[in-house]
């Protein structure tokens, strides 16, 4: 018998029953429905709907269930169309008849309502483990060596010299803003819903403060017409999980770049790495290819559910059963990516000599050159000129750094600046010479001396406090 079916004459045609039945997906939140079922049955003794006897019979029920899902013997029934109709009919057959007075004062509405929030609340726990995970691996590389630099890019040209070090750390701060979205988005989720019923709250006085306790809610929803119909944490989460999965996949982008001999600034490990069925010399990014792909996964996940909202009137309508879908995928595979990409990033070794050279090259510290003539009384407009022309001649001489620059040339590019430059730097005829120093790598690092910067000292202090943030303080 249907256990919805009372006013039902005829069969449900078994086209509309496979098209509605979402057993084979909803049974993911079987563990959250026993924990909301358990905690309603103790709602229900409270009010004096069960007997001690009855509460005791049903609640003992829903434990056994919960150990035969925990082993994996629990047995679905196809026939049955969701997670919630398997449960119920699994109780009656272990308790018989006092089953039926489960679902007293709770409609599937509230249920799956209470489901969702209960798994949201253990998945964004299980992620945040997953993000601190890749911060670690991230930290663990900065420090293999804390003096390895490569060039830093705006635009995919080379801008200024930078430590490995500082733009790792860049991700860690990254996944550090991705682990607050879901904190917020636990948060506000973490209100029971539970005794609202299908729209309008449970017939039943009912203490739905004391049964969110018992949940671990923080409250209770304040509008049965919102409590049911209200997917927004779906939206907030999926929206955390799709900025983090954009996050592993901006990674995995640079790593993909630096495996590429052209760059050579990473060596990929056999174990994170395939080949080509045609190609035997290569050695292939797959795992970081694929984070980028699923990136887009989750961001069409975001859009569904967006998309199936946008449009629904109060209260409950059947539509909010293809959000599940989305928010189980979207967790899904963000805790893939973040499993793989923790992995992918301890497992490469970091060519530091190849990224010294190309950190030297194209002119990188022009702009470090620029702040020593500021230093000197040259306005910035200006020494951003004269340095653009020094870059020019040596660039075409077939230099790739200001280092070597001739005396004569830093000369020439000044005295054509203006008589007021010129006389500004006349005094001093060791100019050229301290233009050379400013244009050396390191100087060029231990210039960007800010909070935030990449000189190394600052560098040092931002490892110290990643480790501290993550509880690895050493």
């Amino acid at each position: 018998m249907r256990l919805w079916g009372g006013r039902f004459q005829a069969a449900t045609d078994p086209l509309v029953a496979d098209f509605t039945r979402s057993v084979d997906l909803d049974r993911a939140l079987a563990a959250d429905d026993l924990d909301g079922s358990i905690a309603h049955v103790a709602g229900l003794q409270r009010a004096g709907l069960l007997t001690e006897a009855e509460a005791a019979a049903l609640t003992d029920g829903l434990a056994g269930l919960r150990e035969e899902l925990a082993a994996g013997t629990f047995t679905w029934d196809p026939s049955l169309e969701d997670v919630h109709l398997n449960l119920e009919a699994a109780l009656t057959a272990r308790v018989g008849p006092v089953a039926g007075k489960l679902h007293t004062g709770r409609s599937r509405n509230d249920q799956i309502a209470t489901d969702l929030r209960l798994w949201l609340r253990r998945t964004c726990a299980a992620l945040d483990v997953r993000l601190a995970d890749l911060e670690r691996a991230l930290v663990a590389q900065a420090e293999v060596d804390p003096t390895a630099v490569l060039p830093g890019t705006t635009h995919l040209q080379p801008a200024q010299p930078v430590l490995l070090a500082h733009h790792l750390l860049a991700y860690v701060e990254m996944l550090e803003r991705d682990r607050g979205r879901f904190v917020d988005a636990a948060r506000r989720a973490n209100e029971s819903p539970l005794g609202s019923g299908a729209l309008a709250g449970a017939g039943f006085a009912l203490d739905r403060e004391a049964t969110a306790q018992a949940l671990g809610f923080d409250g209770v929803t304040h509008n049965s017409l919102d409590a049911v119909a209200d997917r927004d944490f779906a939206v907030e989460f999926l929206a955390a999980a799709a900025l983090a999965c954009v996050h592993a996949s901006r990674l995995a982008e640079e790593l993909t770049w630096w495996a590429n001999p052209a760059f050579g600034f990473v060596t990929l490990a056999d174990a994170f790495s395939t080949g080509s069925s045609m190609l035997p010399q290569k050695r292939n990014p797959d795992p970081a290819e694929l984070v980028r792909a699923r990136a887009a996964r989750v961001a069409g996940d975001l859009a569904a559910v967006l998309g199936i909202l946008k449009g629904l009137p109060l209260a409950y309508q059947r539509d909010l059963q293809e959000t599940v879908g989305p928010l189980l995928d979207g967790a899904a595979q963000l805790d893939a990516c973040l499993a793989v990409m923790a992995g992918f990033v301890a497992s490469v070794r970091f060519e530091t000599a190849r990224m010294a050279v190309a950190a030297a090259a194209g002119f990188t510290t022009a702009t470090a050159v620029a702040d020593v003539l500021v230093e000197l009384g040259v306005p910035f407009r200006v020494a951003h000129h004269v340095v653009g022309e020094v870059v020019g001649r040596q660039g075409s001489a077939g230099a790739t750094d200001l280092e070597g620059t001739p005396d004569e040339v830093w000369k020439v590019a000044l005295a054509a600046a203006g008589d007021a430059v010129a006389a500004a730097l006349a005094a001093d005829a060791a100019v050229p010479e301290r233009l050379r120093r400013a244009a050396a790598v390191p100087a060029a690092l231990a210039r960007a001396d800010v909070v935030g910067g990449t000189a190394p000292g600052r560098v040092a202090a931002e490892l110290k406090r990643a480790r501290e943030r993550l509880g690895d303080s050493r």
